[in-house]
C-alpha cells in the first residue's frame, strides 16, 4: 500500500489504529536520537545546570517547595521527593531521550508515512532543534517527569485511535500543566494532527475539550494550593515583577511587555540574527498560503492550535503583567515546523522548482540548527571546567567555605549565561558534597576567619583567590569579575 493509499484508508476508516496501518515509530526515532546526542555532545558528560534546577538534581524537595505555591509545579515537587539521586549526565541523557521521542512520534503522527520516510525524518529533526527546547533543556533535572508525560502521549497517539487519544487528553493536560504551564499545548498539537477525519465541527470539539481540560488543570492546581498552602490560586513571586491589570487600561499598559515577549521569542529563535527572523516569518507565511490552497482544513487545524497557544500567552502577559521567557514557546516552534515541512511535502508531490526549494529550505533549517545547537552546547564548557577545578581544589580545604564577590560576573559565567551567584554553592555541593555560603547575601553576615601565621593563598588560573585558614576557607571572586 502506498503512503497516499494508506492515508486515504485511514481517513475513510477512523477505527483503524496506527499499528493496524503499519505506521512505525522506531526508524525515525533512531535517527532522531542520533541527531540529538550528536547535537548535545559537548554537554553530555557534565551537563550545564541552571541554579534553580539543582534542587531536582539533589532530590531536595525543601528547596523546591516554594514553587508549588508560586508556580503550581506539583508534579515537579513530587519528583523531588523520589529519594534517589542519579548523576546529572544520566538525567540529561534521559531528558534528551524524551524530547527525541516526542519529536519522532509527533512527526510520525503528522506525516503518516510508513517507516523512516524523508519528510517524517525532516519534520522530526526540525522539531528537535527548536531553540526554545534547547534553552529549556538547561532545567532538565526538574522537567524530566513532565516531558516524560508529553513523550508518552505522543507515542500513544502513534498506537491508539483518535477517539482514545482524545479520551486521554484531559488526564495528560492536568498532569503536564503541573509540570510546565505550556506543556499542554504540545499535547494539543499532537491531538489536532492525530485526527483521521477533519471538519470544522470536529475542530471546535477538540478545542472545546482542550479548553475545558486546561481550565480543569488550573482548578486542580488552585485546589491543591488551597488545601496545602491555604491560598486558592497561584500568587506570583516577587522576582517576576508582575504588573497585574484590573481593567482594560491596565491591560493596555502591559502591551509593551507583550511586544517584548513576542519579539524576544522571535529573536532568540533566530539565534539573535535578525535577518533570520524575516526568513522564518516569510517561510511560515508561504507555507500557510500553500496549506490554505492545497489542504485548507489542515491549515485551519494548525493555525487554530497556534492561535490558541498564543492567546493563552497573550492573556497571561496582558492580565498578569508578567514576562514569558522564550523557552515557554516550544509549542509555537512545533506548529511552525509542522507548517513548513507539510508545505514542502505537498509541493514536492510534483516536479516543480517550488518543491525542490521548499525541501532545501526545511533541510537547511534542520541541518543549520543542529550545528548551531552543537556550538551552543560548547559555550558552557569553560564554566563547567572552571567550577570543576575549583571544586577539586576546595575538596580538601577546611570548612566553612565562604564566598566573596559575584561568581556570576566572571567571564566564563557570563559566557554561559549564569543567572545567579547561587550557581557556585550548588555546583560545589554537586561535585564534592560540600556546602558553601555566599557572603553578603544572607542575614546574619558572614564572619570571615582571622588571618593567622598558618595562612596560605591559592590563586586559580582565572584569578579567583582562595585564602586558606585552619578555621575556614575564603573564596574571593572579586579580582576575577569582568569589568565590562
Amino acid at each position: 500500500m502506498t503512503d497516499a493509499a494508506m492515508d486515504s484508508a485511514i481517513r475513510r476508516s477512523p477505527a483503524l489504529t496506527r499499528a493496524q496501518t503499519g505506521l512505525r515509530l522506531a526508524p525515525t526515532l533512531w535517527i532522531t536520537l542520533a541527531a540529538i546526542f550528536a547535537m548535545s555532545l559537548p554537554n553530555l558528560l557534565d551537563p550545564m545546570i541552571r541554579h534553580d534546577d539543582f534542587p531536582a538534581l539533589l532530590a531536595d524537595g525543601d528547596l523546591f517547595w516554594n514553587k508549588t505555591l508560586h508556580e503550581g509545579r506539583w508534579i515537579n515537587y513530587w519528583w523531588h521527593l523520589r529519594g534517589v539521586v542519579t548523576p546529572s549526565w544520566l538525567n540529561f541523557a534521559v531528558y534528551q531521550l524524551f524530547w527525541a521521542v516526542f519529536a519522532a512520534a509527533t512527526a510520525t503522527v503528522v506525516t503518516r508515512n510508513k517507516g523512516a520516510a524523508f519528510f517524517t525524518v525532516v519534520l522530526a529533526l526540525v522539531i528537535l532543534v527548536s531553540p526554545s527546547a534547547m534553552i529549556i533543556s538547561l532545567w532538565f533535572n526538574t522537567l524530566i517527569p513532565g516531558l516524560a508525560l508529553v513523550a508518552l502521549f505522543a507515542v500513544m497517539a502513534c498506537r491508539l485511535s483518535d477517539r482514545a487519544v482524545l479520551a486521554w487528553l484531559p488526564v495528560f493536560v492536568i498532569l503536564t500543566f503541573m509540570a510546565y504551564t505550556t506543556y499542554p499545548l504540545l499535547l494539543l498539537a499532537v491531538c489536532l494532527f492525530r485526527q483521521d477525519q477533519r471538519s470544522l465541527v470536529r475542530l471546535i470539539g477538540i478545542l472545546a475539550l482542550f479548553t475545558v481540560s486546561f481550565l480543569a488543570a488550573v482548578l486542580v492546581t488552585y485546589t491543591l494550593n488551597w488545601q496545602v498552602h491555604g491560598v486558592f490560586g497561584v500568587p506570583l513571586d516577587d522576582w517576576r515583577e508582575a504588573t497585574p491589570a484590573a481593567d482594560i487600561a491596565g491591560m493596555l499598559a502591559n502591551l509593551p511587555k507583550l511586544w517584548s515577549v513576542l519579539s524576544g521569542f522571535a529573536v532568540r529563535t533566530s539565534f539573535n540574527y535578525e535577518p533570520a527572523v524575516v526568513f522564518h516569518l516569510a517561510l511560515f507565511a508561504g507555507a500557510t498560503l500553500v496549506l490554505l490552497r492545497r489542504a485548507p482544513l489542515e491549515a485551519l487545524y494548525l493555525h487554530a492550535g497556534l492561535v490558541t497557544g498564543l492567546a493563552l500567552v497573550t492573556a497571561q502577559v496582558l492580565k498578569l503583567g508578567v514576562t514569558v521567557p522564550p523557552r515557554a514557546f516550544m509549542f509555537a516552534w512545533v506548529f511552525y515546523a509542522i507548517a513548513v515541512v507539510r508545505a514542502a511535502q505537498i509541493l514536492s508531490q510534483g516536479t516543480a522548482l517550488s518543491g525542490r526549494m521548499a525541501r532545501n529550505a526545511v533541510v537547511l533549517i534542520a541541518a543549520s540548527y543542529l550545528v548551531q545547537g552543537h556550538i551552543l552546547s560548547g559555550l558552557f564548557r569553560p564554566w563547567q571546567a572552571e567550577t570543576r577545578a575549583l571544586a577539586e581544589t576546595l575538596s580538601t580545604l577546611p570548612d566553612p567555605i565562604l564566598i566573596l564577590g559575584q561568581p556570576s560576573q566572571i567571564p566564563s559565567a557570563k559566557e554561559a549565561g549564569i543567572q545567579s551567584d547561587k550557581a557556585v554553592p550548588f555546583r560545589l555541593r554537586q561535585m564534592i558534597g560540600r556546602n558553601a555560603t555566599l557572603c553578603g547575601a544572607g542575614d546574619p553576615p558572614c564572619v570571615l576567619p582571622e588571618p593567622t601565621s598558618a595562612s596560605r593563598t591559592i590563586t586559580t588560573e582565572s584569578g579567583v583567590t582562595i585564602r586558606v585558614e585552619p578555621t575556614g576557607t575564603v573564596v574571593d571572586f572579586t579580582a576575577a569579575q569582568s569589568t565590562e
